[in-house]
Parts: structure tokens; sequence; C-alpha cells
């Protein structure tokens, strides 16, 4: 026997109705650990700026041990009881840098918590296609790059997007930010197989991703600029003290 029109319409929309609450049911199930998980991504590409890890390492622990984590205003000063996780930089990123909340992330030497062996700030950014992010590792001096951690939302395969990989990554190592009081940053070149070694503010570039860096420089030159006043105030402290 053939169903009316009404009973094939009223089935259907039974059927969204209850597959739409299955879905919804297992979103909000779901987000806690999914939450868990980008937390610990998060942490765990803080940590790799400074540190190698292993498969086996326990990240929730070891990022415990050694980061604090704070928030400072433009001018270098820290917001009093603000966590780094309540920022959304990809928020942040849209107001003026004058307006920014900063995270900022200290590893703490273990034997002398007052002591701060690296500082890892975070940036953000627009490469391409889309938004292009990651972390930034300096050493006790506050100027040469320990390492970096690169992300990306979508840049191409084979070519912009070769900045999450370790080859990349590693050229910023040893590079320098400042020159002398100057903030200089650090400039991914245009083009590929130079040798830039003996330059503390360049690093060599990626064939066809000309943009790519451009964006890359670009969220450097924007992120190191909103830390230029913490960085002075903290160095000269760390001068004042040796």
């Amino acid at each position: 026997m053939r169903q009316s029109n009404l009973y094939i319409i009223l089935y259907a929309a039974a059927i969204t109705v209850v597959c739409g609450g299955l879905l919804a049911f297992a979103s909000q199930a779901l987000k806690p650990l999914q939450d868990a998980n980008v937390e610990l991504e998060r942490k765990q590409n803080i940590l790799t700026t400074v540190m190698p890890l292993t498969k086996g390492d326990d990240i929730n622990a070891l990022y415990a041990a050694k980061v604090k984590e704070s928030v400072i205003d433009f001018q270098g000063n820290v917001k009093e009881g603000m966590k780094a996780t309540d920022v959304d930089i990809a928020k942040e990123y849209k107001k003026a840098p004058q307006e920014r909340l900063l995270p900022l992330y200290e590893f703490r030497d273990e034997t002398d918590p007052s002591k701060v062996n690296n500082v890892v700030l975070p940036v953000y950014g627009f490469g391409l296609w889309n938004d292009i992010w990651g972390f930034v590792a300096l050493q006790s001096d506050l100027n040469t790059i320990q390492g970096v951690s690169f992300a990306h939302k979508g840049e191409t395969p084979g070519l912009g997007a070769r900045i999450a990989s370790e080859e990349i990554q590693d050229r910023y190592k040893g590079k320098s930010i400042f020159d002398a009081d100057a903030l200089e940053s650090v400039v991914m070149q245009k083009g590929e197989g130079n040798d830039y070694s003996n330059d503390p503010h360049k690093v060599d570039g990626m064939s066809g991703a000309t943009l790519t860096a451009k964006g890359v420089n670009n969220m450097f030159a924007d992120y190191f600029s909103c830390y230029k006043n913490y960085l002075k105030k903290s160095s000269q402290n760390v001068s004042q003290n040796l």
C-alpha cells in the first residue's frame, strides 16, 4: 500500500530529529575529551620549542613541573588573576596590538624557581590561504631563539605547509630577534638553498611559498613588537642580577 505524502514527510522529520539529537548528545559527551586533547597538544607544542620529547613522556607532568603560565599586557605588566588558557589568541589577534592580552610561558629552573631558563611566546598571523600560528622559545638572554613550533589551517601541501616541518623550524634555532637594543626580528628570505648561517636575523626560504613565508615574517614582527616591552624589562632585570 502506498504511503501518503504526509506520512513520508512526518517520518523523514522524525528521523531527522532523532539523528540530530543523537549527534548533539555525542558532541556534548565527547567535548571534554576533545578539549583535553586540544590542551595536551598545546602543552606538547610549548614543550617541544625548548626540549625534545619522546613517545612515553608524560606531557602533563612535564608541563606542570617546568612551565609557569601568566598573561601580560602590551606594556609588559602581568595581569593578575588571569591564566594563559583564559586568552583566545585568535580573537586577540584581531585587536590592535596595544589592546591585546598576551599569554606568556616561562620555563623555570627546577632547582631555583626564581630563575627563568626559557620564555615561550605565542604568535599568530595569516599565511597564503588561512590562519597560521605557533610558539617561539627564547633562551635566558631573551634574544636568542631556542626553538619554534608552527602550525597552519590551510597552507598548500608540499609548499607553504612546510612551515610545520622540523626542517623549516630548525632554521630558526640560534637566530636573534634583537640587534643591540633594536628589535630586528627574524626574516625568512625569498627563494631556497641559500646559506644565512652567519646572519642572525635571516633564515632560508621555501621554494614556491613566498606568501606563506611573508605571513610568517609578518606574524613574527607583529608579536615580537607586542612582547618587546616585557622582553626589555625582563632582560634589564636579568642584567642587574648578574
